[in-house]
């Protein structure tokens, strides 16, 4: 079995963020961070290398791999914010529709900046991520 690269660690967000070059960028972690806070009920944990994480779960997958991940995040990336929640929750398609000017995965989901997209369906996305998550790996 490989080790987890992606694993919480006690880095302050906060001095993170801070150290975030592009203004926008930044300014956009601030507000996501408020938002992810409001609709997952935790609080932000960095995970290595670059990620803010928002509550645990642990899953186990048939092939026998397992670990801990945070139950949602977002990294500002060099060329895109990206919002990692669930591959599949309640009215996905639908919210995604609503939701702006971006590019999806399977669990990612990539913006340029806040203001291109509607921070109410983000809400919307991450309270549903967060119950389908609570679903498939009680926590």
């Amino acid at each position: 079995m490989t080790k987890n690269k992606t694993t919480e660690t006690n880095q302050s967000v906060t001095i993170f963020i801070n150290k975030v070059a592009d203004e926008v960028k930044r300014r956009d972690c601030f507000r996501l961070l408020e938002i992810f806070k409001t609709h997952t009920g935790f609080k932000p944990k960095m995970w290595e290398p670059s990620i803010i994480g928002f509550g645990k779960y642990h899953y186990k997958y048939e092939s026998g791999h397992e670990g801990d991940a945070p139950v949602a995040a977002f990294s500002p990336r060099a060329t895109s914010m990206v919002i990692y929640l669930s591959g599949r929750f309640e009215k996905r398609d639908e919210l995604l529709k609503k939701f702006g000017k971006h590019k999806a995965g399977k669990a990612c989901i990539y913006i340029k900046k806040l203001d291109d997209v509607n921070p109410e369906i983000l809400g919307q996305m991450i309270s549903n991520s967060v119950k389908e998550i609570r679903k498939r790996y009680p926590y």
